[in-house]
């Protein structure tokens, strides 16, 4: 079956690192869903989260360029290294609109974003646009945004791994081989990231 790639799924984030739950949460959304790529959207600055935990931008993009180098059903863009920071998803769905029209987005988000959704720069704006798909995380009770018309709440499999508790991890010895795509585990041991 051929698929006409139109239908985009925008899984914005630091991925500081990428790791399994990021692939597999990308891989169900192409799979069990109407969206035909999911595009990883990887973002210099988070408004809610400190910048001096990150690792350079560029070394976030080639981790995710390694994770899914293989894969035609995903991409990478860094189109939010040349936007005004700190980087808010509205100005950044506006500006993708603008370059590729024949695309249509689709908002990606875990469940524990909902509850701030409210705090983001033109949360309203963004939902009257576009589609939001929701993937439930672990503790998941609900939101007032999950009845809107344009939030559709998914069942995905539920993952306890975080970015964190892998950067922890390794900072302290362990061995994070399995949590983390081989190419990305094997860049960031040759880097010593994280250590």
């Amino acid at each position: 079956m051929t698929r006409e790639n139109n239908n985009i799924g925008l899984f914005f984030g630091s991925f500081n690192p990428i790791h399994i739950g990021h692939m597999i949460i990308a891989n169900w959304f192409v799979e069990y869903t109407d969206l035909d790529k999911v595009w990883f959207v990887v973002s210099p600055q988070n408004p809610f989260k400190e910048k001096k935990s990150l690792l350079a931008d560029h070394h976030r993009l080639a981790l995710v360029r390694e994770a899914i180098e293989d894969d035609s059903r995903f991409w990478v863009t860094d189109i939010e290294f040349g936007m005004p920071q700190p980087s808010y998803t509205i100005d950044t769905l506006t500006y993708l609109e603008e370059k590729y029209p024949d695309k249509n987005f689709v908002l990606l988000a875990g469940s524990d974003q909902l509850p701030s959704f409210e705090k983001w720069k033109n949360p309203n704006r963004i939902l009257e646009l576009y589609k939001m798909y929701v993937y439930a995380r672990p503790g998941f009770k609900g939101s007032k945004y999950e009845k809107h018309p344009s939030v559709q709440v998914f069942r995905t499999p539920l993952m306890e791994i975080s970015s964190t508790f892998i950067r922890k991890s390794i900072a302290e010895g362990k061995d994070m081989r399995y949590m983390l795509p081989e190419k990305v585990w094997k860049y960031m041991r040759d880097m010593h990231f994280y250590e």
